[in-house]
């Protein structure tokens, strides 16, 4: 449906517009309505398909059909890593350009000073990952005593990363009388546990399928020997790849080695990892995004912290080890309806956790 369609306010839209956006996507047609409600929701859909805007925009219209007199933080919104948490920031400042609503981003690897300055003014919309959060309330300097809706980004994520004692002490701290609203791309039994005891009556939303790829994502293997995987990326990329490719390592190191080894074989590869420093992550995005790199590798910290247009191709160095790691992966492709590619490079010794992940995941890799 059009936005105009939806009885916004004219500012909100001015915003929406700006956006370059028309109408709404499936996850955008089913959250907003009941969002705008004020009911809890639970959603569920394929990543890549509109989610932020699925609830940015039905608090941005609540908030300004009624402003509050006093300075206060009226939303919560929580997110696993900090490259989610800025870009749920920088939508937010693109559908408020012509508002007066305000917001702040929270999260670590940046100094706190003027985090604590922001949340102690009462900014509108706090965006805050669970780890540095909880350090700002250690701190008394959160005041959420006026928050009216909490929204969990990402919930399968923050839970998979360990965050589940923080989010369970930052949700035990806020009014008992909110709007809740969980987004997660899977549904795992710790995710259904946490709605049961924090949402009152969630209304559920569903898009595409439970807990699967996108279906605009193709699926492909490569058998490759462990020591010969490098050099055949290296080969790949400089004569198959065509546009932006994102490469997923397993660990720190391996990703370290990985883009060292690349840019010694003439390929412009980026880093991104929880080691790097946030100055660091954020330019290698950027140089990602831009085009000065054309590949970026990363460990699963980018994994639903990169919303980046037109990523071609998304490669698993090794075979993830859970189906939901590689849901998270390949949803870096194929978003907003358009058509992506996902290839995983197969050692010998990884053919059974192929065999395994296909099963579980019900996609056939070949």
């Amino acid at each position: 449906m059009a936005f105009e369609a939806l009885g916004l306010d004219a500012r909100l839209l001015s915003g929406i517009r700006d956006l370059g956006w028309d109408e709404t996507r499936p996850v955008q047609s089913g959250v907003i309505p009941i969002a705008l409600s004020g009911a809890d929701l639970i959603a569920c859909a394929e990543t890549g398909t509109g989610k932020t805007a699925a609830f940015l925009v039905p608090m941005l219209q609540r908030f300004l059909s009624r402003p509050q007199a006093e300075a206060s933080t009226r939303a919560l919104v929580l997110a696993p890593t900090r490259e989610l948490a800025v870009q749920i920031e920088d939508q937010v400042q693109g559908l408020t350009y012509h508002t007066t609503i305000s917001s702040a981003a929270v999260f670590g690897g940046v100094p706190m000073d003027p985090q604590e300055r922001a949340l102690r003014a009462g900014v509108d919309i706090v965006v805050a990952t669970p780890g540095r959060l909880m350090d700002h309330m250690r701190h008394d300097a959160v005041n959420f005593t006026a928050l009216e809706i909490l929204v969990l980004d990402e919930a399968d994520r923050m839970l998979d990363m360990g965050f589940l004692p923080d989010v369970q002490r930052i949700l035990a701290a806020l009014p008992q009388v909110r709007q809740t609203l969980l987004f997660s791309a899977t549904m795992p039994g710790e995710v259904l546990k946490l709605t049961q005891e924090f949402l009152r009556a969630p209304r559920y939303v569903q898009v595409g399928r439970r807990g699967g790829p996108a279906q605009t994502i193709s699926h492909a293997i490569q058998t490759v020997a462990r020591g010969e995987k490098a050099e055949w990326l290296a080969r790949w990329l400089r004569h198959e790849a065509e546009g932006p490719v994102l490469v997923f390592c397993r660990t720190k190191i391996g990703a370290d080695r990985l883009a060292s080894r690349l840019s010694g074989l003439g390929i412009r590869a980026a880093v991104v990892h929880a080691d790097r420093s946030q100055p660091q992550r954020l330019a290698a995005v950027e140089g990602f995004r831009s085009g000065t790199y054309p590949v970026l590798v990363a460990t699963d910290v980018a994994a639903r912290g990169l919303d980046i247009d037109g990523i071609a191709h998304v490669v698993n160095y090794e075979v993830p080890d859970t189906p939901e790691m590689y849901v998270h992966r390949v949803g870096r492709t194929g978003r907003a309806e358009s058509t992506g590619r996902a290839l995983t490079l197969v050692a010998p010794d990884e053919v059974r956790a192929l065999r395994a992940l296909e099963k579980a995941v019900g996609v056939q890799l070949q």
